[in-house]
């Protein structure tokens, strides 16, 4: 599962070192005025191709069998993001793991790992810029929540992950804006002995830098 879970992180670092790789050959082809590169117009963030993002994350969760039998978790994301040239669509990889010290009154602990990447858009207004995604991946699972109520959840290591939704960010900067709000569908396919999947409701706030 360790082998999965590793496979995974290193198809999403490769996507920000490809789009590095992308943007200097662009660079280097860059036409020249006067003997000087041209410079890359643009005043607002959207000019900046990449993005990092960390903040809290709160998750919603059912990982239980049943309709709901559903609790809170807590933790935190990062986000990595390359908006590619004169599009709104953006590469972008996200790691969040939240945590639950007791499941509702079983006394169990819970925590899980998402790891997806995907394709970002984001319509072409200033400021207040809003943003829908679909990204796909792995979540993990560990703790006690994970074994003892379910211990024939063999893929507690590496289980499918899809993570639908959007938020907004505010531009307070041309590097720096703020994620007010983002909110996703984060389903998790977990073996419980009942349906084998998780529907849990993401809310996410954080800090963007562009750069």
């Amino acid at each position: 599962m360790r082998s999965r879970i590793k496979t995974t992180l290193a198809l999403l670092m490769v996507i920000p070192i490809a789009g590095v790789s992308v943007r200097s050959a662009r660079a280097q082809a860059a036409p020249a005025v006067n003997g000087a590169p041209t410079a890359q117009s643009g005043g607002d963030s959207k000019s900046l191709p990449f993005e990092i993002e960390g903040g809290y994350t709160y998750l919603r969760a059912n990982e239980p069998p049943g309709s709901c039998n559903c609790f809170n978790m807590q933790g935190g994301n990062g986000t990595f993001a390359w908006t590619m040239k004169d599009s709104g669509f953006a590469l972008v990889g996200d790691v969040a793991a939240t945590h639950a010290g007791t499941i509702a009154s079983t006394g169990y602990n819970l925590t899980v790992v998402a790891i997806t990447g995907g394709l970002r858009y984001r319509p072409p207004v200033k400021r207040i810029e809003p943003f829908g995604q679909a990204l796909f991946g792995i979540a993990h699972a560990s703790g006690t929540g994970a074994q003892s109520p379910n211990p024939e959840a063999g893929n507690a290591g590496a289980a499918f992950a899809l993570n639908l939704g959007g938020g907004v960010d505010l531009a307070v900067s041309r590097r720096f804006s703020i994620r007010a709000f983002e909110a996703d569908y984060l389903l998790t396919t977990f073996d419980n002995g009942s349906n084998n999947r998780q529907n849990n409701l993401r809310i996410s706030v954080g800090a963007v830098i562009h750069f």
